[in-house]
């Protein structure tokens, strides 16, 4: 070691998150490998050496830069080797020290130090005032925090000299190390004292607000221990009276749910509050599991979650074609709303109504409609519905409440834009419960529907996102401001080719799968596929075509399974073999020209068909019969034709008294299906002047068309599936109205094709080209 002139060379031992001031005697442990041979080394010597706090508490080989450079000279008073490798050292703080360089780094640090002397280190009168201030202080934050001990207060009281007494007060202050190292590194006393007094100052208004705080705790602590002591006493009654779990957990299960769940503001204050008074509910109570089952709902509802819309025309087309066959205005109308979708993005969801006979694709056309948008889909059947509360819900005080339909359905879709599939909308009756139809005004109205009102859930709920798809048979048994809401869609029956197709493409694959059957096992030739459509079913849509199919793959399995073939091909012949012979007629046309007998053109809610209308004449006194089940309309219409001939009766070369002398009896076959509306008028009216007069009418022709009293054809409804129903029964020629005329396009290509079709507006033209000379 060298010394000169207060400057030394003298061995460093940095310290780990501790300080040490002069005149501080305490032990320290000592275990890095170049501290021990720092210690080492000074015990050879003089027992001298520096302590220096490092800036980082983590470094294990701290650098010149991670070293303060003010410490303290100390003396090591003695040294113990303990068994671990570690070495306890008892060091007693001299003097403040300055390091001005490090002189070596390798085995130990060596350094430059400069010893400090302190300034003005004398007992003024000034520096008594402090000294006194600082105790007066230190004694006060000796009571507040108790962390400073009595004895070491009395042994401050002892201390003559500044320095030394600021340096012990510093040194039993819970500092930070960094405030320890400003008061280590001034070398004025007077300041040290003053920087004392003010950190003395600050630590009183902290430990007084801490008193505070303290104080506001326990008073909160004894509010929360006096809570938790209520609720565990409500457990134990709770227990007592049957509620074994207590609610606790149950509650706030679904107070999570609630605030996971994205709703309205004004629906999560409401759940929230409803949640509150469950939560006080006796659990006995009937109220409460009514309560329990509205969060329920609330909860499970989708608020604001939205599936997005796959806004791809092309694809949607595909999905569409490959599902169904033909139904093109349908396609076309869902193609237009996804292109007005994709350019908008805010189009409210329209409301379609699929309008047509029984079995042509209506339901399983919706479900393609939800897969080409990729939204959810919901179906809900409303055949049978009377009872209002079924579409709104029952209020909350029945028992057994629940939501309506819809509001189940969206729950069941998960989200707020489903394709929402309201099947058999014309089935929907009404009785003293309220009327079911006019519940759905709200539902299917886009300008109301954002704030769908439903009686259970009692909140607003926004529909305007749904897409609604609605389904019918007849659409003239839906209500008029229900039907106005609804844009319809006429979905027509299949004509025999599309028919052929459906089956090939569609249905034959699907029975083909469904009974185990692979293309090697089972060959249907095109003509058994028409025999089956033409002498096994007589319908507008496919289902029945689709049991028949049904039932050829089920006998085909039984052949296959019983060893009597490995391969069945199913021909003309086959077909009767397996199916029994034709059920029906193909050609309902006349077989040859006959008196008294017309076919009309008839529109049903399973497609269109074809109305054989007899008329005998008899001697007797002038009385009109009507018989097969007819409604007022259609009577009406016989009325009308009647008084028509009457009036027309020398034109027509009849006897103009035969009302006088001869009974006329009219017949619709088929006697026990009720029949009605305006359109067979014409036929009517054709087949009582074929029976006064003796003229044929022609076989191949059928007609359709209301008649007034002055013999105009008025027009009909329901063009295209009469159309179809004439080329299904074999006829050539129609009559139509002339008015008809602009419905011509609906009929599809190979009907029209085949058809002639006579448009007339007097009954004079009908009977022209009805009946033979």
């Amino acid at each position: 070691m060298v010394d000169t002139n207060n400057r030394r060379q003298i061995p460093l031992l940095p310290l780990r998150g501790l300080l040490v001031f002069p005149a501080m005697v305490l032990h320290l442990d000592v275990g890095r490998p170049k501290s021990v041979q720092a210690l080492e080394q000074v015990m050879e010597t003089d027992h001298q050496i520096l302590l220096a706090t490092q800036k980082e508490i983590s470094i294990d080989d701290p650098t010149e830069e991670e070293i303060y450079h003010v410490g303290t000279l100390a003396k090591v008073k003695n040294l113990l080797k303990l068994p671990n490798g570690t070495v306890r050292i008892h060091v007693e703080g001299l003097k403040r020290a300055r390091i001005d360089q490090f002189i070596q780094l390798d085995d130990y640090l060596q350094v430059e130090a400069e010893i400090v002397e302190e300034e003005d280190a004398y007992l003024t009168t000034e520096m008594q005032a402090l000294m006194r201030n600082l105790l007066t202080m230190f004694e006060q934050y000796t009571k507040v925090s108790k962390k400073i001990s009595a004895e070491t207060l009395a042994s401050v009281k002892d201390i003559n000299e500044p320095g030394h007494f600021a340096d012990v007060i510093a040194a039993n202050l819970p500092l930070k190390l960094a405030q320890k190292q400003e008061l280590l590194e001034l070398t004025s006393v007077k300041d040290r004292l003053l920087k004392l007094i003010e950190i003395l100052n600050n630590e009183q208004e902290v430990l007084g607000l801490e008193k505070k705080i303290g104080q506001r705790v326990k008073k909160s602590m004894e509010k929360t221990q006096k809570e938790y002591y209520l609720r565990e006493q409500m457990k134990a009654i709770q227990k007592e009276l049957g509620d074994k779990e207590g609610r606790s957990g149950e509650v706030s299960t679904l107070r999570e749910k609630i605030e996971e769940v994205d709703m309205p503001a004004a629906i999560k204050e409401k759940a929230l509050k409803e949640l509150d008074r469950y939560e006080k509910m006796p659990s006995n109570s009937a109220e409460s599991s009514v309560l329990r089952n509205y969060l329920d709902w609330l909860v499970q509802l989708p608020w604001t979650f939205e599936t997005e819309d796959q806004l791809d025309v092309i694809r949607a087309e595909e999905i569409l074609n490959e599902d169904h066959y033909g139904l093109e205005k349908v396609k076309e109308r869902v193609l237009e709303y996804l292109a007005v979708q994709q350019l908008t993005r805010e189009l409210k969801g329209p409301i379609l109504c699929l309008a047509g006979p029984p079995g042509v694709g209506k339901t399983s056309l919706a479900r393609s409609i939800a897969r080409s948008l990729n939204r959810k889909f919901v179906r809900i059947s409303l055949g049978g519905v009377r009872d209002e509360a079924e579409i709104r819900g029952h209020r909350r005080t029945y028992v057994g409440a629940m939501p309506g339909r819809i509001i189940q359905g969206m729950k069941k879709s998960g989200s707020i834009n489903p394709v929402f599939l309201l099947d058999e909308i014309d089935k929907m009756a009404h009785d003293f419960r309220g009327d079911p139809s006019a519940a759905l005004l709200e539902v299917l109205d886009p300008e109301q529907n954002n704030t769908f009102s439903d009686h259970y859930i009692e909140e607003p709920y926004d529909l305007s996102k749904v897409m609604f798809v609605t389904t019918a048979n007849n659409i003239g048994t839906i209500p008029g401001p229900l039907l106005d809401r609804m844009e319809i869609i006429s979905i027509a029956g299949y004509t025999e080719v599309e028919k052929i197709q459906i089956a090939k493409n569609y249905l034959l694959p699907k029975q083909m799968k469904d009974h185990g059957l692979s293309k090697g096992m089972l060959q249907v030739k095109d003509e058994a596929i028409q025999k089956v459509v033409r002498y096994y079913t007589r319908e507008a849509g496919v289902r029945s075509l689709e049991r028949q199919l049904a039932t050829l793959c089920r006998k085909t399995a039984k052949i296959i399974v019983s060893n009597e073939k490995k391969k069945v091909v199913l021909s003309e012949k086959k077909v009767e073999e397996l199916l029994g012979k034709p059920r029906f007629r193909y050609g309902l046309a006349e077989i040859e020209d006959q008196v008294g007998a017309a076919t009309g053109l008839a529109y049903t809610t399973v497609g269109g068909d074809t109305l054989s209308i007899e008329v005998s004449v008899a001697p007797g006194k002038g009385k009109l019969t009507l018989t097969g089940k007819l409604g007022d309309v259609m009577k009406e219409s016989a009325q009308a034709a009647f008084s028509y001939i009457r009036s027309r009766s020398e034109e027509l070369n009849i006897d103009p008294a035969f009302n006088e002398k001869l009974d006329i009896h009219i017949h619709v076959p088929e006697g026990a299906t009720p029949k009605d509306g305006p359109s067979a008028g014409i036929t009517m009216a054709t087949a009582l002047v074929s029976a006064l007069t003796g003229r044929k009418v022609k076989k191949e022709v059928g007609m359709t068309g209301e008649i007034t009293l002055r013999g105009r054809v008025l027009p009909i409804g329901g063009l295209k599936e009469k159309s179809m129903s004439a080329h299904r029964a074999g006829l050539t020629t129609i009559i139509i109205p002339k008015e008809n005329e602009k419905d011509l396009e609906d009929v599809p290509e190979s009907v029209r094709n085949d058809l002639t079709f006579i448009l007339v507006s007097h009954l004079d033209e009908v009977l022209k080209n009805a009946l033979g000379e």
